[in-house]
């Protein structure tokens, strides 16, 4: 059934009244707000029809109405205003983006919080491969006889390092061979490619030179396992209990634990943001967990570039502000595409608040 105007009117202003206050509206706030210019019995009349129609609940019998998920799902689609950013708030987002964290995790991590501190509610930032990842280049670096530090570099340009000390001591010239043969014998190989290719050298590696290189390579091995599996950085997860919402600590905590489970909430996030558009708002009943079952959660995709893509997004009562937490959302991934897909975010002026 499609809804007049009329009720399109009266469903959006209980949808943002709800967001801003957390309380029920009634028909003579309602009445009272700008632009309805209609009396409280017509109100009335509209929000029992609303109620019958699903869109709208009533808590308690004399209390005024919320919005249901249905109601929000039509506020989303269709009455939503497009937000746009302020100055500050662009600033502050590209300032984030700018640092120079050339390392992947680093990044997600650090946007992961950036958006939490954004919004006021719990985030997530997650990093999906698509692909198989191989090592791009070893460096060995000695830092004194008896230890080293190996830093591997993916051909997806995440780069880590690791301290190796050694029972006995090791040469500059023993070590740059080392790294000759790491890079001759293990780049551009996946991570199944690598232990067979281990045992390969081993044939023919001598003395204790084979030790090292299976140090090194089981690190190798250790970065490639963990980046092709799906890295979720949760932040800001006490932010629920600002919410009314979630002023039942049982309730708060369920949810709490449940954004700290990494791989759960990977899988219960991953199918919905990685296809399709690149915003997604998740309603209630709409999420496939049990535990989101209550919350919304908003979603927003990002490409990393040869064949990865990420999502950003946040955890929050339905009582949401849509329109201004996705306009975040939105900012935040496009930066992020922008950032990895070159060295830096292109020069430019975000546009002028409207006044």
């Amino acid at each position: 059934m499609e809804l007049s105007e009329r009720k399109k009117k009266i469903l959006r202003a209980v949808v943002e009244s709800y967001i801003q206050t957390a309380e029920p509206v009634g028909s003579k706030a309602l009445a009272a707000m700008a632009g309805l210019k209609v009396s409280s019995a017509t109100i009335r009349n509209e929000l029992a029809e609303l109620t019958e129609l699903g869109y709208l609940e009533q808590p308690h019998t004399s209390a005024g109405r919320v919005p249901s998920p249905q109601g929000y799902r039509l506020y989303v689609n269709e009455l939503m205003e497009e937000q746009r950013l302020s100055l500050e708030e662009t600033k502050q987002i590209n300032d984030a983006l700018h640092l120079k964290m050339r390392e992947l995790d680093k990044v997600i991590d650090q946007a992961g919080r950036m958006v939490s501190q954004l919004t006021n509610y719990p985030a997530f930032a997650m990093a999906e491969g698509v692909r198989r990842l191989t090592i791009r280049r070893f460096d060995l670096i000695l830092v004194d006889s008896v230890s080293f530090i190996a830093v591997v570099m993916t051909d997806s340009s995440v780069v880590k390092n690791k301290l190796f000390r050694l029972p006995a001591d090791l040469s500059e010239p023993q070590l740059q061979l080392l790294t000759t043969l790491l890079n001759t014998a293990f780049v551009g190989k996946t991570l199944d490619q690598l232990t067979p290719e281990l045992m390969r050298v081993a044939e023919h590696a001598a003395g204790n030179s084979y030790g090292l290189i299976s140090l090194v390579v089981s690190f190798a091995m250790e970065v490639l396992d963990d980046l092709e599996r799906s890295a979720v950085y949760t932040a800001g997860t006490s932010h629920i209990l600002d919410h009314p919402e979630y002023q039942d600590l049982g309730k708060a905590q369920k949810l709490m634990s449940y954004l700290s489970e990494d791989r759960s909430l990977a899988q219960a996030l991953a199918l919905p943001a990685l296809s399709g558009d690149d915003t997604k708002i998740l309603i209630g009943p709409e999420n496939v967990a049990d535990e989101l079952k209550d919350t919304s959660v908003v979603l927003a995709s990002y490409d990393i570039g040869d064949g990865m893509k990420g999502v950003i997004g946040v955890v929050g009562p339905t009582r949401m502000d849509y329109a201004k937490v996705a306009a975040k959302l939105s900012y935040v991934a496009d930066g992020l595409s922008k950032l990895f897909g070159q060295p830096e975010l292109p020069p430019g002026t975000p546009e002028k608040e409207e006044t």
